[in-house]
């Protein structure tokens, strides 16, 4: 039954997808405790955020240092730089200072960007002060599905943007986290269209957005490289009061597992 509930879901997108195979479990821990736990339930990044912040919300450098410093090395650890103005120096400046903390990922949110142009010249600049401190750390854009709401730039805007500033990674997740889910505010052809573009540009994707355990199959066979996941792995699901626990850090892993033998995705 729910294989012919995915393929109804599907009907019209094109897929399978050809490109790989694999769905990264991204967990978002705000405190060494949260990313103790997230290791331990099996998550492969390790995002360190603020939810105190705001939906991409920054940490404190020495809370992020301490929890590269926990992880494994063979686990990716990620930061946000927070939902940012058009403000090109001092996130610049934001940027090398996170990209010196030993991470592998930063990532921006372009909260106050309206046009291209600017995303672009904001981009640039983060990217080359994080990379001149380390040539190796990925740099991720996030555009916001409710983007309309909040006045921002449409999301579908972010893979040409994200080419055109030479960065690695591109990112849908919601600004508002008011119970609808990144797929209550764009459509899943919107959302495969997204995915498919930053592919054919050669950029990785990653879905966000108060995504829930029953959405990772969907996820999955649209396509994207990484789920980026907070409030589904926390107690009571809530982001900001709400614990991260290994028990629905585990949930999720099997999640995604269960969706690697019965996707579309191939």
């Amino acid at each position: 039954m729910e294989q012919l509930i995915l393929q109804e879901t599907f009907k019209g997108i094109n897929l399978p997808h050809q490109y790989d195979t694999t769905l990264k479990l991204l967990i978002s821990p705000s405190n060494e405790r949260e990313a103790e736990e997230a290791i331990a339930g099996g998550a492969d990044i390790i995002d360190v955020k603020n939810p105190a912040e705001g939906s991409l919300g920054a940490n404190f450098p020495w809370v992020i240092k301490k929890i590269r410093d926990i992880t494994p090395k063979r686990l990716q650890v990620s930061c946000t730089l927070g939902e940012i103005p058009n403000l090109p120096g001092s996130i610049s400046l934001a940027a090398l200072g996170a990209a010196s903390l030993g991470v592998d990922y930063i990532k921006v949110g372009l909260f106050g960007i309206k046009k291209s142009e600017e995303a672009v010249r904001l981009l640039e600049s983060v990217n080359r002060a994080a990379k001149e401190c380390n040539p190796q750390i990925k740099v991720t854009s996030a555009g916001y599905a409710d983007a309309e709401k909040i006045g921002t730039i449409d999301p579908m805007l972010v893979p040409e943007i994200a080419k055109q500033a030479k960065i690695d990674v591109v990112m849908i997740d919601t600004y508002a986290k008011d119970g609808k889910t990144l797929f209550d505010n764009l459509s899943l052809k919107k959302v495969k269209s997204f995915v498919d573009c930053a592919h054919s540009l050669g950029l990785e994707v990653a879905l966000a957005g108060s995504l829930r355990k029953q959405d990772l199959s969907v996820v999955y066979d649209l396509g994207a490289d990484v789920v980026g996941i907070r409030g589904a792995a926390c107690l009571r699901g809530n982001r900001v009061s709400g614990e991260i626990t290994r028990e629905l850090v585990s949930e999720l892993v099997r999640t995604i597992k269960q969706a690697e033998h019965s996707s579309m995705r191939v």
